[in-house]
């Protein structure tokens, strides 16, 4: 079984499993856990993170340069495990490097830095993405936390909100059928900048919002203490839950599933970013509790 490496400072610990680079736990001083469970029942995610694609490719597959690759929903990288490359206290680095499995459903060289550091009550989770091919490569990336919803201290799931730190007047997108982007817009639920959570609005799955204007939010309900999560350079969200399980994923994006009908080079795909050669990018999103 893969390792799992504890961060921490005065106000917050978080746990990070090498299987996945996947967040664990996420407790404050009081001994609250904020994470779900990850209960195999229901779902058995945390914080699976999304790489090299968010959401899911027509027909599982994608085309570079005349040939056809098989490449699962969301990629590979949150079932290999990764390696520590640095460790101390309050932070940790953890490395998935390409090899022969990663090259055959990804045809690229790459490496993918997990950094995790904690400082007082916020946990940043920062992904750096480095391309070691010859030629540029598309990419995507997403994170995917489960917090618990009744947020820790709430009674019920009642009453919770997520308010936006920006009007959120636009449209949002739905999956069809088949995990891909519909085509057809829908009116968003959000009120002016708030959202009022209930198990309905995931009836048809995720809401996807592909014109955000926020990059902050914060998740709040009766008598509990509220999460704020920043998601500066993600310009896409998702939320997601199991109608009638007790977590929410907040979902800061770079890239979502293929829109329906899509059909061309992945690099043409809508949401991808293009690494350089020998160049990286970095994806961030903080949580802070409390």
């Amino acid at each position: 079984m893969a390792a799992v490496h504890r961060i921490a400072s005065d106000r917050l610990t978080a746990e990070i499993a090498e299987a996945g680079a996947e967040l664990q736990r996420l407790i404050d001083a009081a001994g609250r856990d904020w994470l779900w469970d990850g209960d195999p029942a229901v779902w058995a995610g945390r914080a699976p993170i999304l790489f090299p694609i968010v959401g899911t490719l027509n027909g599982d597959r994608f085309r570079w340069r005349g040939q056809d690759y098989a490449l699962p929903r969301h990629g590979f990288a949150r079932r290999r495990d990764f390696r520590v490359v640095e460790r101390d206290g309050d932070g940790l680095i953890l490395r998935l490097e390409s090899d022969a499995a990663t090259r055959a459903v990804w045809p690229f060289d790459c490496t993918l830095d997990m950094i995790f550091t904690i400082r007082a009550a916020t946990l940043t989770m920062t992904a750096r993405v480095a391309n070691r091919s010859a030629d540029p490569m598309p990419a995507s990336f997403g994170f995917h936390p489960a917090l618990r919803w009744p947020l820790p201290d709430a009674r019920d799931k009642a009453d919770h909100v997520i308010r936006f730190d920006q009007p959120e007047p636009a449209p949002i997108r739905r999956l069809d059928t088949d995990g891909l982007l519909d085509p057809e817009p829908r009116p968003t639920p959000i009120e002016g900048d708030t959202l009022r959570l209930d198990d309905r609005l995931f009836a048809d799955d995720a809401l996807i919002f592909d014109r955000l204007e926020s990059r902050r939010l914060v998740f709040e309900g009766p008598g509990a203490a509220r999460v704020t999560v920043d998601f500066q350079g993600m310009p896409q969200l998702g939320l997601w839950t199991k109608p009638g399980a007790r977590y929410l994923c907040i979902e800061p994006w770079q890239g979502y599933s293929d829109p329906a009908g899509f059909d061309g080079e992945i690099g043409d795909k809508p949401g991808m970013v293009t690494i350089a050669p020998g160049q990286s990018r970095s994806f961030a999103m903080a949580i802070t509790v409390g």
